[in-house]
């Protein structure tokens, strides 16, 4: 019984993870494909770009408690007695890399998902939430100044490994440690479009409500 509890949580946090929510939203209420539009990507982020704030801050919250749910399936694994509470960790990151799969390949979207930001920072909301205070205002100030939110969201998710290296943010699981370098080498390697766009300063900017028309 507790394997069947186990084997669940792991599928419930794919599951969870490939909710594409900014397609669905495109398609029932914009009626069209947000992976035809701006970048091609169906996330957060393109969403803001193509459909505007209404559609964009509606996808983000999804996708942002996407990562936190799927991460909390853990919590319950302990309460029902399928791990032990010392497993815990092990298991949220387990079911959180998973939902962020399923973001980025999502089986309800012909595997053609986001980058996995905002679902990132649902599962780090549910297993540190202080340090992920810290990236976001990381993230903030790095988008003030450049205008890049995937420049903005590769700084902040190397801002997280980093911070864990510090007195104060450092993990007493060594494992949560190396997990936030593969989190920030995994934000580097589904942004390398973006890289090479910022390389040749074709990179879209977001604009600021202060800008001049």
């Amino acid at each position: 019984m507790h394997f069947l509890y186990i084997l669940g949580a792991l599928l419930g946090a794919y599951l969870l993870g490939s909710i594409p929510t900014a397609l669905w939203v495109g398609r029932s209420f914009y009626h069209l494909d947000i992976r035809e539009h701006g970048s091609g990507n169906s996330g957060a982020t393109n969403t803001f770009r193509v459909l505007g704030k209404k559609a964009g801050s509606f996808v983000m919250a999804v996708d942002v408690l996407k990562g936190w749910l799927a991460t909390s399936l853990a919590a319950w694994l302990v309460s029902q007695q399928a791990i032990a509470p010392g497993q815990l960790l092990y298991f949220q990151l387990a079911c959180g890399v998973l939902a962020v799969l399923g973001h980025i390949y999502p089986v309800f979207a012909q595997f053609r998902g986001g980058k996995g930001v905002a679902t990132i920072l649902g599962v780090m909301l549910a297993i540190a939430p202080a340090t992920v205070g810290i990236c976001i205002l990381v993230f903030i100030t790095m988008l003030l100044l450049t205008r890049y939110v995937s420049l903005s969201s590769m700084t902040a998710g190397v801002a997280f490994a980093v911070l864990q290296l510090l007195p104060g943010f450092r993990p007493d699981n060594q494992l949560l440690l190396w997990f936030g370098f593969v989190l920030a080498a995994l934000l580097i390697y589904t942004h390398r479009a973006n890289i090479g766009r910022l390389r040749a300063g074709t990179e879209s900017r977001v604009p600021m409500p202060w800008d001049k028309k």
